[in-house]
């Protein structure tokens, strides 16, 4: 069973930068590829970023291309690195875990562990 934990989200102004944290613990985090989403007020939970189980490649949203960058670290760390935020980036953060059978990529049912998400609002 793998544990996620969110943190980093906060209020930021538009333009400013937000990193935000995910920590796995209780499995083979190595072994997991490991995805970003987020759902804002009154809209339904979408994808923002993956990353491979190796970090040997990542995919992103449309929304997110050239602004986010995902990243993990040699421990049980993923980060998402948003630059030039924006009014429509405000919404829970979600961090989730896909285990090897369930591959990667950015459909929601492939994680199969979720954390309970950070909130990140941005000021206009």
């Amino acid at each position: 069973q793998v544990h996620v934990v969110e943190s980093g989200g906060g209020l930021v102004q538009a333009g400013g930068s937000l990193t935000l944290s995910c920590a796995a613990s209780g499995g083979m985090f190595s072994s997991y590829s490991m995805g970003w989403f987020r759902q804002a007020p009154g809209k339904e939970r979408e994808f923002v970023a993956a990353i491979r189980w190796d970090g040997g490649r990542t995919c992103y949203a449309d929304s997110a291309k050239g602004r986010f960058t995902i990243s993990r670290d040699n421990g049980n760390t993923v980060n998402l690195q948003m630059n030039s935020l924006k009014g429509e980036d405000t919404a829970i953060y979600y961090c989730a875990a896909s285990p090897p059978t369930a591959g990667w990529g950015k459909f929601a049912p492939q994680y199969h562990y979720w954390g309970q998400g950070t909130q990140v609002t941005v000021s206009s």
